[in-house]
């Protein structure tokens, strides 16, 4: 558990290394900060094309090579972004880097297979909050490499951390268990891919190109097409990508439709405080933080998430884990509301990044419980996987969205946006958590989990999602020992 731990949070602060560097990229690559953004953009696409094709081939005997292919990816790109002599090579490197972002599912996968049943519930607990805690600790990490050295030692330091992380998952974690593999399904890889490509390049730049131009329109269209495709194709093969027949349950459906709603809600957060922070105080709003210092304020998130994830444990022990997930979507949104309201002083601020840390860590907490209670031993990777791809189109919808609606109360004469528009971008964004927890109350109940209805990977009943040789104390070569 160490080990998957550091490995998840690794790759998570590895995620946001782009954020702090991206104007101190621009100017010693002499490009524009639009163009810089890309240092973002790029790791997400990546992030999201990757994710559900490591899920599938992750479900088998090879998921350790496929955590261990994909933590070579990441030390090659810290270490690419560390020596590339140019901005085309540098986004490289952020591409290869975001190739990582496919492996805290597995980490899941990895933790449900070989933990003792008493403790698969609290392990994938902690793992799931790992997002929230690297993106807490990313910001301040690399602010401050960046500003005392430069920004090829914050590619330095990735590439050390992910090193450290390869070999640790060389040495310690376990191969998967020899069950049957599934064939890859390259068609639907592909449609999917495509789809996600398209949507999520459409709504991160549609602000840069204009959402009325011919190129953001095209884009639109072609994911469209691209995902009713992939849909058909899947309800159709005998080996999907994903297998989409899971959303038939309940508990799957509601993680999922949480994950977008919910993670629209983090992003616009962490973007709002971290850019609020920054403004200079002679503008009548804002604190005129550096960029380590709006890290700083960013850095509770951590600690919240930590101590949801052990509350919302005890809690779901108590009444299970049904309600866990709309009260932190209601208790993301209603840190929206009191930022929307408050946020005169810097302390206000940190209880925002405290409240969203508590909040998040509640709600991503539930979703992987709630998949891995649903579906069968061989399905986790995969369905873990698509969980996280939503929480990245759930990202990019918030980004864009911050973007948008800040814009528009930017005045013509430039300079930073009018402070009512963040008032109206944290109400916008508790919107969507309020839906989050709506949908989480409102999706209708199945009558059965999928997972008592599916077999495991060797043919055993199965019993809350796990096989129910592993519920007998001492067993062979099925259980989770």
């Amino acid at each position: 558990m160490p080990v998957l731990i550091f490995t998840a949070v690794a790759v998570s602060v590895m995620s946001t290394l782009g954020a702090p560097l991206v104007p101190t990229v621009a100017r010693e690559q002499n490009v524009s900060l639009d163009t810089a953004q890309w240092l973002l953009t790029v790791t997400l696409l990546t992030g999201a094309v990757a994710a559900p094709v490591m899920g599938r081939l992750g479900d088998g005997p090879h998921r350790r090579g496929v955590i261990v292919g994909a933590l070579v990816c990441v030390v090659a790109g810290g270490a690419l972004g560390a020596v590339a002599p140019g901005f085309g090579l540098l986004v490289t490197g952020r591409a290869l880097q975001g190739v990582g972002m496919g492996i805290m599912p597995l980490t899941i996968a990895v933790a449900r297979d070989h933990l003792e049943p008493a403790k698969v519930r609290s392990g994938i607990a902690v793992l799931s909050v790992t997002t929230s805690v690297g993106a807490g600790l990313g910001y301040p990490v690399t602010g401050f490499i960046a500003r005392e050295l430069d920004y090829r030692a914050a590619f330095w330091f990735a590439a050390l951390v992910g090193a450290v992380a390869l070999l640790l998952v060389v040495l310690v974690v376990p191969k998967g268990l020899a069950s049957r593999r599934q064939p890859l399904d390259l068609t639907g890889a592909l449609l999917l891919c495509g789809g996600l490509a398209s949507l999520l390049l459409m709504v991160s730049q549609g602000g840069r190109w204009g959402w009325g131009s011919g190129t953001v329109l095209g884009l639109g269209g072609c994911s469209a097409v691209l995902f009713a495709a992939w849909v058909w194709q899947a309800l159709r093969t005998a080996h999907p990508l994903v297998e989409l027949r899971l959303l038939g349950n309940r508990d799957v459906l509601t993680a999922d439709v949480a994950a977008v709603l919910v993670g629209i809600g983090l992003y616009m957060t962490m973007s709002l405080i971290n850019l609020y922070s920054q403004i200079p105080g002679h503008h009548g709003y804002g604190f005129g933080l550096s960029v380590v210092g709006a890290g700083l304020v960013l850095m509770p998130l951590s600690l919240g998430s930590l101590g949801a994830n052990r509350v919302a444990g005890v809690f779901a022990a108590r009444f299970g884990m049904g309600p866990v997930l709309p009260i932190g979507s209601l208790v993301v949104a209603a840190d929206m509301v009191f930022l929307a309201l408050w946020r005169d002083h810097l302390w206000q601020l940190v209880a925002g990044s405290v409240l969203l840390g508590v909040g998040v860590g509640t709600t991503f907490a539930a979703m992987p419980a709630l998949i891995v209670k649903a579906v069968p031993p061989h399905e986790t990777g995969s369905a873990t996987s698509l969980n996280a791809v939503l929480r990245s189109v759930g990202g990019a919808f918030g980004s864009a969205a911050v973007a948008a609606l800040l814009t528009a109360y930017t005045p013509a004469s430039g300079g930073p946006a009018e402070d009512r528009g963040y008032t109206v971008a944290f109400l916008v964004g508790a919107g969507a958590c309020i839906l989050g927890a709506f949908a989480a109350i409102g999706i209708p109940a199945t009558r059965r989990n999928v997972s008592r209805q599916t077999s495991g990977s060797h043919g055993d009943r199965m019993v809350d999602g796990l096989p129910s040789k592993a519920l007998d104390g001492p067993c062979g070569e099925g259980s989770t020992r």
